[in-house]
């Protein structure tokens, strides 16, 4: 369930635009949405008040949506940043992940998944900000989870690991994120193409098909058996989280190839990219069931 009094500021230069995705984030319960017209726009309206969240479009004149992260990490490197991508701006999109937005989405499946992202980052983000001056002491924390194809326990785990990194305090808030995002596209794949063993050009097809395939796979044999482990090891310098399903697995010889621009818009490449973009080091096994991800960690000065 989102926090109330939620601020959310959406940059884009069509007012048509504006309206669309004001349509499609109307579900939203305790969300207040500005709204400006380009980059300027924003920094003032940052500047006026501090939003929760900022979704914007890549490509807009006076300041793009590239200059606008930087900006804004600048300033409030805890504000996370959705990017709008129109088709041609994914390398301009890759730039913009590695100087610290969150997430992105293609403008041609803001239909389909912009509720979805942002709802997802919003939990990440107002997810436990306290015992903040607990683990002053703090060495090594271990723990380790066996959980079915369900994936509102995912979404149970995906709290916990938040609350734990903030009561840890050795990531900023948009770090966290990050590293929530990174895992949860894990934990997705080994439930829905590991576990269950449905392949992304379904959903790419049709989403309902997807989801429907999925849900009668978790009551049949041989799928409604099988687990998905979770290993999370957080010491001073790395926290370190292992993600194994009991499927066939798949072909990892192309994992290790460069990031290329179109991964942005497939949807199996795009989980890895972030994967990879998000974590400092990103290693699957080699029969392709199991993925070990590793972040670089630092105890943050409040502590």
């Amino acid at each position: 369930m989102i926090e109330s009094a939620i601020n959310l500021l959406v940059v884009d230069d069509s007012l048509f635009d504006h309206e669309v995705i004001a349509r499609l984030l109307c579900p939203l319960e305790g969300v207040r949405i500005r709204f400006a017209r380009n980059g300027t726009e924003a920094i003032e309206a940052v500047d006026r008040e501090v939003p929760d969240l900022i979704v914007t479009d890549l490509i807009m004149p006076d300041m793009d949506g590239l200059d606008l992260v930087h900006r804004v990490r600048g300033r409030f490197s805890s504000v996370p940043m959705i990017l709008m991508t129109a088709y041609g701006s994914e390398e301009v999109a890759m730039r913009a992940l590695r100087a610290g937005a969150t997430n992105y989405i293609p403008k041609k499946d803001l239909a389909r998944d912009l509720l979805e992202t942002v709802q997802g980052v919003l939990r990440v983000s107002t997810t436990s900000r306290q015992r903040r001056e607990l683990f002053n002491c703090f060495v090594r924390r271990e723990s380790e989870f066996q959980i079915g194809n369900d994936p509102d326990v995912i979404g149970s785990l995906m709290e916990l690991v938040q609350e734990e990194l903030a009561s840890l305090g050795i990531l900023e808030q948009n770090e966290r994120i990050r590293v929530g995002i990174a895992l949860q596209e894990a934990l997705t794949n080994a439930l829905f193409h590991g576990n269950l063993e449905i392949s992304s050009e379904l959903r790419q097809a049709d989403e309902r098909d997807f989801y429907e395939e999925a849900n009668a796979r978790r009551g049949q044999a041989p799928y409604a058996s099988r687990k998905i482990r979770v290993q999370i090891r957080i010491d001073r310098d790395t926290a370190v989280f292992s993600i194994e399903d009991d499927g066939p697995g798949f072909d990892t010889s192309f994992v290790d190839r460069p990031i290329e621009p179109e991964d942005l818009t497939r949807l199996g490449g795009r989980g890895l990219l972030l994967m990879r973009t998000f974590m400092d080091d990103v290693r699957f096994n080699r029969t392709g069931n199991a993925v070990t991800m590793a972040k670089r960690v630092h105890r943050l000065n409040q502590i």
